[in-house]
């Protein structure tokens, strides 16, 4: 029977490439690229904004962390956002990051760990669907297989059975054979003998009657 080991083993490289999937998607290198503008506020604090691009501008008011922002423009170690108010303020450029804050990726990380797990499973099922297939298969294979194995061992003890008296057959011809000849050797070696005393019968016969003729 054919070995199950190559469907069987696809199973955990797919798990495996899924898995890697779903670390790569964790990463921030390969987080949905934002807009050339979009900022957002560093994840490890909540800073305050100023009404200008250095450290001795008043303090305006303050930012959350992961809150979305829209930057303008950049001056020093300052960039100037507009916050979702509509406001223009100033921030350490230190303070933004170009990614999505964990806040907002979570949401979207886990609906995608969601959706791959969901695949996961249909290929999962999908494999071992289709590994009963197979099984099923190999088993009607075999089944087949064993079914020809027999009727093959019951043809081949018909032909030697047959074979068998063939040559039987053979010989009892080949002593008709030699009986029917001897019989025709007998039967023609009577005719010949048969002959053969007609003609020394014959003639004297006919000279004896000849020589009882003239005494007459």
């Amino acid at each position: 029977m054919p070995d199950k080991q190559p469907a069987n083993s696809a199973l955990p490289a797919l798990r495996g490439s899924l898995i890697a999937a779903l670390i790569a998607l964790s990463a921030p290198a390969h987080a949905e690229e934002p807009a050339s503008d979009a900022r957002w506020v560093s994840d490890s604090l909540s800073t305050y904004v100023r009404s200008g691009p250095t450290d001795g501008h008043r303090i305006v008011g303050s930012l959350k962390s992961g809150q979305k922002v829209s930057l303008v423009t950049s001056q020093g170690n300052y960039s100037q956002v507009r916050g979702q108010s509509g406001d223009l303020v100033w921030i350490l450029s230190s303070d933004l990051q170009a990614l999505p804050g964990q806040s907002e990726r979570l949401p979207q990380l886990d609906q995608q760990v969601a959706d791959l797990s969901g695949q996961l499973k249909t290929i999962d099922d999908s494999w071992k669907s289709r590994v009963q297939g197979m099984q099923e298969t190999l088993d009607s294979r075999k089944t087949l297989i064993d079914e020809l194995e027999t009727r093959n061992k019951a043809l081949n003890e018909q032909l030697a059975e047959a074979q068998s008296n063939l040559r039987d057959t053979q010989a009892r011809l080949g002593d008709e054979n030699k009986q029917v000849m001897m019989r025709y050797m007998v039967y023609g070696g009577s005719i010949a003998g048969a002959g053969l005393l007609l003609g020394l019968i014959l003639p004297a016969l006919t000279r004896g009657r000849k020589r009882n003729d003239r005494w007459f």
